[in-house]
């Protein structure tokens, strides 16, 4: 039986427990989503707007208490968390006030040029849509699909990772107490081993996943089966190239930064540093002593840079990456060793001489640990920048045009960030390529994803 529970990382005690839902009471709740669906996709779009602008006041009112239990159930900085709950506000906002111009009738030609009077494309909601979230950002990863979703018009069905049932249920809690009407927003306490029975469901129309690779590949081949559309993000390794003309130490400090966001625990956070070998022993010595300024200590105090990893199992596989690579001849510059005491804790680390033959080249490490590699020129910055399955996001620090200019035609990845870090903007789409997954979440790309466009043409 699967164990859904909060479990605080930084002490590693369980504190709460959950029943998992009974397989009648999950088909009542898919149930009631078809059903709402019906009616609700009448609604207008100003009653949507109303309703989430009704969330976005509940998420900056209560993001004090919000970020505590996030904190508490995945171990992110008190800080970092009141910072997503916040985040999330904004989101709403945004698909709020601009649902009505993203799901505007488009004409992409001229009514004449296809023998019409008049021709058009509507955008209409599919219906109950499956979200298959995880754990390291579980209110944002969350609300970038449901706000979209809610205002196309589409029903929502959350299984959430079963170490956040608390911000799960508060997720289903928070669009009931906006005024959105019951089954618009529903959460499914279920195992993985039950996603596929929802997802066979012929009521639910589509799903989304953000998380591994292998849940990624499991959620795709039932989707495929069914003939239901998917919208994949997953992980990534991603590469972050530092050239000569760059600010050296503008770079070293957003490099460390990124790299321990969430307390390395973020998809999209540098992972692979490619340092020009101009300006790669002063890039090396500041981006270690940046990493070793930050603190790592209780997430609920403010002073706290780095908190818990969230999984005793997830730190072992931290473990066993720079153990593999250290073991066949990589260097820790700094960090490396667990600190003693309860909890999950790994201290921010930097491995330089990192090769082929080492897990840490292929395989992305979720924690607060970098890979250092050194380049003679561009072409083998991009080169080892995308020697990696993965193709989420890349960053690139130059000031030479003709250098952004290749790094953004060449680097093989959903986004490239140049001279900043890369985040996730509701304003923009997000997505990667290659094993980072498909399809486009937030801007009007999210929106689209899980609506049918309906070419309509008037003779």
């Amino acid at each position: 039986m699967t164990t859904i529970a909060t479990t605080n990382p930084a002490t590693g005690e369980v504190e709460k427990t959950f029943d998992a839902l009974t397989d009648e009471e999950v088909d009542r709740r898919v149930a009631r989503a078809a059903e709402t669906f019906a009616s609700y996709r009448t609604t207008s779009l100003a009653q949507r707007a109303e309703w989430m602008h009704a969330a976005a006041g509940i998420l900056d009112r209560e993001s004090g208490p919000i970020a505590a239990m996030l904190t508490t159930e995945m171990g992110k900085t008190l800080k970092a968390a009141v910072a997503e709950a916040q985040k999330c506000a904004k989101a709403c906002r945004f698909y709020a006030d601009h649902a009505e111009e993203f799901l505007a009738d488009r004409r992409p030609a001229d009514a004449e040029d296809v023998g019409a009077r008049d021709a058009y494309v509507r955008y209409e909601p599919l219906g109950p849509v499956l979200a298959v979230m995880p754990w390291n950002f579980p209110l944002w990863q969350v609300i970038r699909f449901a706000a979209p979703g809610l205002m196309a018009g589409n029903t929502g069905l959350l299984k959430h990772s079963s170490n956040v049932p608390q911000t799960a249920l508060f997720l289903e809690d928070l669009f009931r107490r906006a005024g959105f009407p019951e089954g618009a927003f529903q959460t499914l306490l279920i195992g993985s081993s039950e996603v596929e029975r929802v997802l066979r469901d012929p009521r639910v129309k589509a799903a989304t996943l953000t998380g591994s690779e292998p849940a990624g590949r499991s959620v795709a081949s039932i989707a495929g089966d069914e003939v239901k559309a998917t919208v994949l993000e997953l992980g990534g390794s991603d590469p972050f190239v530092v050239m000569p003309s760059a600010d050296i130490e503008a770079a070293a400090r957003t490099a460390a930064e990124s790299r321990c966001l969430n307390n390395g625990q973020s998809c999209i956070s540098a992972k692979r540093f490619i340092v020009h070998d101009d300006c790669a022993d002063e890039f090396e010595r500041l981006f270690v002593e940046n990493m070793r300024a930050q603190k790592v200590g209780d997430p609920m105090q403010d002073s706290t840079d780095v908190g818990p990893l969230v999984s005793e199992e997830g730190r072992a596989e931290v473990e066993e990456l720079v153990a593999d690579a250290t073991g066949k001849g990589a260097t820790v510059l700094c960090g490396g060793e667990r600190p003693a005491g309860p909890g999950w804790f790994y201290p921010p680390t930097v491995v330089s001489g990192v090769t082929p033959g080492m897990r840490m080249y292929h395989e992305e490490v979720f924690g607060p640990v970098a890979s250092l590699f050194r380049a003679a020129g561009i072409a083998e910055a991009i080169e080892v920048a995308n020697a990696t399955g993965f193709g989420l996001g890349s960053n690139a620090w130059t000031r030479d045009d003709a250098e952004r200019e290749r790094f953004v035609r060449e680097l093989d990845a959903g986004q490239v960030f140049v001279n900043g870090k890369t985040t996730s903007y509701p304003e923009l789409p997000f997505g990667g390529t290659k094993r980072s997954g498909y399809g486009r979440e937030l801007s009007a790309e999210g929106m689209h994803a899980f609506c049918n466009a309906k070419t309509v043409w008037v003779g």
